[in-house]
């Protein structure tokens, strides 16, 4: 025979409204207040090991004030509502609407997947204890003890699986001890007050800094210098900076429409004085990839006395050029090996540029494949980046982060700096300039390098084309490149400004 449920006093009653209230209030106020602290979700460990128990507290608080398990899907809703309200000017694919695509997948992952893991997860579990407290002060009839046994076995489930993210989001980073030398994971005031990431490793502390800016905006090379680059070590103090929106540089990215090529020049020029400064020494010596080399050559003319020598590696020199050569490649490669999805993708898309990253997502996703070679012996493979992400100087969140931060990063900046053409902007730089490449470079950009490689005015210029390597040539043949900055140092270590 069932139990009688005892009758609630009238006072209990004429609160409930009040309850109610309260029970969406807190998720509300708490997603307001996510939206404007962390809009792309936690990017340190403390932040969010935060989230995850003011998330579990703010849950516990909506479930028993509610006294329902609705409020397991009430609370994550009101919360994910607000946060995507406060978030909406910004800009980038892990907070945009999601997109149907293999890019689009992934951002919907490192984006709301994440943050997900982080907030809601917690909010649903505190929810659901949270009412389970208020039910068992006030018993209700007809109770299924199936059903409720089944209810309290997926909760105790979801609960261990937010102990084990949340153990695994407090490991932090670590990078080896150098004797005598340095080995710092640290941060650096760029412009405009930013805090970006820097691994600092060296054997000796008197040596040269050279200052290593990644590829794509919004990107993190900590794992591949790591990795492929440690000779590099004995020679300099190695700065590996995280581009803004990256990794240890996640803060740094909102306002999305701050971020332009003066606002990175700004960064990457705020970090070299810095580094001079603390090290005591007259300047740096600037290596940059990919990306990184059309701020870093504006840097290099902008402020001249911060550099020794700038060294860059896969050269930019006019990305609306050097991608238009790079469609017509990618569609004849399409249409030679039968990919006719491909080749109508492309034509139905026409020549770029494009407004955004999905639409360069064809000529991303296939550049591989299209300019395929023969990897046999390179130290870094197929993967590119993703292969170098198992390094302890990156935590577990890190790691998301430098995949999802390149996304953002590129989506917002790629276009901007279409106009930029640095035959035209940068004619003359005041400091020697050594230009490093694959000979399976895509073809286009190879042509580029040596058109401003040609006309460019300089104390000292040298182009280095490596064998049996691509686009991240550093990486793929480091013994070389390494050999090349050793006589750079060399060169250039009694250079008079």
């Amino acid at each position: 025979m069932a139990k009688p449920s005892l009758p609630r006093p009238a006072l209990s009653r004429r609160a409930e409204p009040v309850r109610w209230i309260a029970a969406g209030v807190a998720p509300l106020g708490w997603g307001l207040l996510v939206g404007w602290w962390t809009p792309r979700g936690p990017g340190t460990n403390a932040e969010a090991v935060t989230s995850i128990l003011v998330s579990l507290a703010v849950g516990g608080f909506a479930g028993w004030a509610g006294r329902s398990r609705g409020a397991m899907v009430a609370a994550p809703v009101l919360f994910a509502f607000a946060v995507e309200l406060v978030r909406w000017p910004l800009r980038g694919p892990t907070v945009d609407a999601p997109h149907l695509s293999g890019f689009g997948v992934g951002a919907l992952l490192l984006g709301r997947g994440v943050h997900g893991l982080l907030s809601v997860l917690p909010l649903l579990v505190g929810a659901a204890y949270g009412a389970g407290l208020a039910r068992r002060a006030a018993p209700a009839a007809g109770r299924r003890p199936v059903w409720t046994w089944l209810g309290r076995a997926g909760v105790g489930l979801l609960t261990a699986l937010v102990a084990l993210v949340t153990v695994a989001v407090a490991l932090p980073a670590t990078t080896a001890a150098v004797p005598g030398g340095v080995a710092e994971l640290t941060t650096v005031r760029g412009g405009g007050d930013r805090e970006l990431g820097v691994l600092l490793r060296g054997a000796d502390r008197q040596a040269p800094v050279l200052l290593f800016l990644p590829g794509g905006p919004g990107s993190s090379e900590v794992g591949a210098v790591r990795r492929h680059l440690a000779g590099l070590e004995r020679q300099f103090v190695v700065a590996t900076v995280d581009r803004r929106g990256a990794a240890r540089s996640w803060a740094a990215f909102p306002p999305s429409s701050s971020l332009t090529l003066d606002s990175e020049v700004a960064d990457l020029l705020a970090v070299a004085d810095r580094l001079r400064q603390r090290f005591g020494r007259p300047d740096v010596y600037l290596v940059a990839h990919s990306g990184g080399t059309l701020v870093a050559a504006v840097a290099v003319q902008r402020r001249p006395e911060l550099f020794r020598a700038y060294v860059g590696v896969g050269q930019v020199v006019d990305l609306r050029e050097a991608d238009r050569s790079q469609y017509t490649d990618t569609l004849a490669w399409a249409g030679r090996t039968g990919r006719t999805d491909l080749v109508r993708q492309l034509t139905e898309l026409g020549p770029p540029p494009y407004p955004d990253m999905y639409h360069y997502e064809p000529l991303l996703a296939n550049e591989a494949a299209a300019f395929d070679f023969d990897r046999t012996g390179n130290h870094e493979g197929r993967g590119g980046t993703g292969e170098n992400l198992g390094v302890a100087e990156y935590t577990l969140l890190e790691k998301a982060h430098v995949l999802g931060g390149g996304l953002d990063g590129w989506d917002v900046l790629y276009p901007k700096v279409q106009q930029v053409d640095l035959r035209a902007r940068v004619r003359q730089l005041a400091v020697p300039v050594y230009l490093v490449d694959g000979a399976h470079e895509v073809p286009g950009r190879l042509a580029l390098t040596a058109q401003w490689y040609a006309q460019l005015d300089a104390p000292h210029k040298e182009h280095l084309v490596l064998d049996a390597a691509g686009h991240r040539s550093l990486y793929q043949r480091p013994g070389p490149f390494v050999d090349l900055l050793t006589r750079v140092r060399a060169e250039t270590a009694d250079a008079a400004r």
